[in-house]
């Protein structure tokens, strides 16, 4: 058996903090503790299940929702730093993704020291962690995706961009579930709110915590489209001639859904398309094409379709489509990157640094306003003109967490047409990729 002198442990401490902050190589840490909780399954969850804590908010099913909270933050975070240990060396060491590990490990060592919710005043007392981690965290993707545009030719790229896919659809899944929580307890705290109300949900009501429960596929068209036209004018001049958007099909459709997950990817994509057609027909005569957007509701699914006659994406572009790790212009996008220290990836966040601009709020109701008010994107920003070479691999993890789809049929020479498709039922569980392997390198 090995002892140690007083104070040693204290210095071996300080040691490898001081090798972390002079080199960038995280420290070492007992594997033993993070691999019971790899041993852990994560719980996904639907959206249905996301709404069952909000129905009749009592206290009890308030200290569910902060358990199941509680126990799966740090299952996740165990799963994700596992897969980080299993990097190659020089990659784990490149210093944005040492300070994405960091983070992980922090908030890790954090939840799992949370004990089990017995009041009101210990939920309240772990919504502020979880709101500051939260807020800690959203320097997050930026530097991950520095991380991976750096360590090129260091991994394979299929190997980088599963990896990215993994950690970002993860965090999405730690979002959600923290996110939904907070917003129960504010619900629960609200003038409104009566614990011993019927134990039906309002017919009427649009929001339990984070979800909407009638989404309009129509109505976020409408209003991410307003956005991206007005970002568009500002970027291209004010008398710029934009493309209409054009919308048909089933249009009253409606499903459950996270808003700010649907508005960043139509956002994305409605941003391309017209920035491609502005780029085509600028210099031309007359009126631009339209956007067209056809919406077509089935049993099972909502399907968009997003088409522009913007000219197509050229054939030698199309094997980077997806990819974080690979593509051109790695070092602007790292140049790019730099600037924005901080992402939410959301919708709400994209303005221009002028401080007499006027970006629309994306709000589909007076309701739903209050999540933005409240939102995380409030303490982010980004210039839209920014190329950060992530925004249709962003969508597409968006698109496949609630188990959609994302595809691009390209016409190069004509445009391009968009498939966005949607569980409407809200049944399907989060897609998570929840399992590490136990050993690490």
């Amino acid at each position: 058996m090995l002892y140690r002198r007083p104070g040693q442990a204290t210095g071996l401490k300080r040691a490898w903090k001081y090798r972390y902050m002079s080199t960038g190589v995280p420290p070492w840490r007992p594997a033993a503790v993070l691999d019971e909780w790899v041993l852990k399954e994560a719980r996904p969850i639907s959206l249905r299940q996301l709404t069952f804590f909000g129905r009749t908010l009592t206290e009890d099913r308030l200290k569910s929702s902060a358990n199941y909270v509680r126990t799966e933050l740090p299952t996740r975070l165990a799963h994700r730093l596992r897969d980080m240990q299993t990097l190659p060396y020089v990659v784990v060491t490149n210093p944005h993704m040492s300070h994405v590990y960091e983070l992980y490990h922090k908030a890790f060592d954090t939840f799992r020291r949370v004990r089990e919710i017995k009041s009101i005043e210990d939920n309240d007392r772990f919504c502020t962690i979880i709101q500051d981690t939260l807020q800690e965290h959203l320097s997050v993707i930026p530097r991950l995706a520095m991380g991976v545009l750096e360590c090129q030719g260091l991994m394979k790229p299929e190997e980088m961009d599963r990896f990215m896919n993994t950690l970002l659809r993860s965090r999405i899944s730690r979002r959600v579930i923290a996110e939904q929580h907070l917003a129960l307890t504010e619900t629960y705290h609200s003038p409104w709110h009566f614990p011993n109300a019927k134990d039906d949900l309002d017919p009427n009501a649009e929001f339990v915590g984070e979800v909407f429960l009638k989404c309009n596929a129509r109505e976020v068209v409408e209003n991410c489209g307003k956005m991206a036209l007005n970002l568009a004018k500002q970027a291209w001049g004010l008398d710029s001639v934009v493309p209409k958007i054009s919308l048909q099909g089933h249009l009253e459709a409606t499903f459950p859904y996270i808003l700010s997950h649907l508005e960043y990817i139509v956002g994305e994509l409605l941003r391309n398309s017209i920035q491609a057609v502005i780029e085509r027909y600028k210099d031309l005569p007359g009126t631009p094409p339209p956007i067209e957007v056809l919406i077509c509701e089935t049993p099972q699914h909502v399907i968009i379709r997003i088409s522009d006659q913007g000219g197509g994406i050229p054939k030698e572009f199309l094997p980077y489509l997806w990819s974080f790790s690979k593509g051109p212009r790695r070092e602007t996008r790292l140049k790019n990157l730099y600037q924005v220290p901080k992402m939410a990836a959301t919708m709400q966040e994209l303005r221009f640094p002028d401080p007499e601009t006027t970006n629309p709020t994306i709000s589909t109701s007076a309701k739903s306003k209050r999540m933005y008010d409240r939102s995380l994107s409030s303490l982010t920003y980004r210039p839209p003109d920014l190329r950060l070479g992530m925004g249709l691999p962003m969508s597409r993890v968006y698109a496949e967490y609630w188990a959609g789809n994302l595809e691009l049929h390209n016409l190069e020479g004509y445009g391009v047409d968009a498939f966005l498709q949607i569980s409407k039922l809200g049944n399907k569980n989060e897609q998570l990729s929840t399992r590490a392997s136990m050993d690490a390198v």
